[in-house]
């Protein structure tokens, strides 16, 4: 117990710490680019996010999983981190390469604005930053060394915030935004892999895996990881998407706004949900139910007190503060994020579950409960989006997001 308190103070105090820069970094940006870059930057980001889901392909989970497992086979850690860099590096190149060949036939252009052929040339580069800084960050954690990973996100955030608001001030745009992107994510990645490798053994990293070594059980954990884990992508996109097509960048400008405000109250459920995966995946493997069942119930009524506070805080105060955040071109955001507070609230309480769950190993039943969650999401964005815009994606994703809850 002592160890998972340490981690989540670690988790908890960067997710605060990166939630604060945010807070200023984002009303800076989104003043500098404006309503209409703002969303394109919100559409890029969709579309980046969903492929590098396919690109980790669930290695940042596994990383952390079965490092975590710390099994009696000679330098299993770094065989696992090994295993997992080969994966991680091939599919993070092959995305890249896709994304490079979609603007080089022209496609970028076709289906966007010429500016668009840049912008994926850098999406492509970000991805292999992001990929390499994933199972950096994975390894870390799995090691239960989230008091050195964390720090690093921090730092990542920081570094964002100098390169990329002094890049789009200097006139380069939604393009200096994707360059700051890019190289804060090279340098901390660069500083992750000189601390891992102080407590790895370089060469058991990249000599050939033993025979024995389970590969069948670390792909299928992984296969159906990404599954759920695009499942689970689909809560937080598709509204973005739908909207982008269908009524263009400037809605998509404010509706992303509510969503930034929004998830601002899943600061404390992801940084349990983080730290709960690896944690409860020791548990399950010791067998300690007890200490497990003891464990979800405590976290769930932590999550739901402070939640339901800065939920409450939050609403009562909403009218005033977006408008401040953001600029007085932004109160048409009000309205959808007081839609999305509910469903945030059931999420939010649906994360360490979730964690949890994934923790023991047994994916194909939270496939199932996300994957109902993603289909009512879906067909509730697709149906209410061409007919009320920004109200209808927010009372879909709201309803997508409370069923979370319910099916987990």
């Amino acid at each position: 117990m002592t160890n998972i308190v340490r981690g989540f103070i670690s988790v908890f105090g960067s997710k605060v710490a990166t939630l604060l820069l945010g807070l200023l970094i984002t009303p800076i940006l989104v003043r500098l680019l404006g309503s209409s870059q703002y969303g394109d930057y919100a559409f890029l980001l969709s579309v980046l996010s969903i492929t590098i889901i396919l690109a980790n392909a669930g290695i940042f989970d596994g990383t952390r999983k079965y490092i975590a497992e710390d099994r009696a086979d000679q330098n299993w850690g770094e065989h696992v981190f090994g295993y997992y860099f080969r994966i991680a590096f091939i599919l993070a190149i092959f995305a890249a390469l896709a994304y490079f060949a979609f603007s080089w036939l022209g496609l970028s252009d076709r289906f966007f604005r010429d500016e668009f052929e840049i912008y994926f040339y850098l999406l492509g580069i970000l991805i292999v930053s992001r990929q390499a800084n994933s199972v950096a960050r994975g390894g870390l954690m799995g090691l239960g060394f989230e008091n050195r990973s964390e720090p690093l996100s921090i730092l990542k955030k920081t570094l964002f915030g100098f390169f990329g608001l002094s890049l789009v001030y200097i006139g380069y745009g939604l393009v200096g935004v994707l360059i700051g992107q890019i190289i804060s994510t090279l340098i901390v990645s660069i500083l992750a892999y000189v601390i891992l490798f102080r407590y790895l053994d370089v060469r058991s990293v990249f000599t050939r895996l033993p025979n024995e070594f389970p590969k069948k059980e670390l792909l299928s954990f992984n296969s159906l990881s990404v599954v759920l884990i695009l499942l689970t992508a689909s809560l937080y996109h598709i509204d973005i998407l739908f909207l982008r097509m269908e009524t263009g960048d400037q809605a998509t400008g404010y509706y992303k706004a509510a969503l930034v405000v929004a998830e601002f109250l899943w600061f404390v459920p992801n940084a349990l949900q983080m730290v709960l995966l690896h944690s409860s995946s020791e548990l399950w493997s010791n067998g300690r139910t007890d200490r497990i069942t003891a464990l979800a119930s405590r976290t769930t009524r932590y999550n739901l007190t402070l939640v339901l506070l800065f939920m409450i805080g939050l609403a009562a105060l909403v009218s005033d503060f977006v408008p401040l955040y953001f600029g007085a071109g932004f109160d048409a955001a009000v309205l959808p994020l007081l839609l999305l507070l509910p469903g945030v609230l059931g999420f939010a309480l649906a994360r360490p579950i979730f964690a949890i769950g994934q923790g023991k190993g047994q994916i194909r039943v939270l496939i199932l409960a996300t994957g109902t969650a993603s289909l009512i999401n879906i067909c509730l964005n697709a149906l209410l989006i061409p007919r009320y815009g920004m109200i209808g994606a927010s009372v879909a994703t709201s309803i997508g997001y409370g069923s979370m809850l319910v099916f987990h």
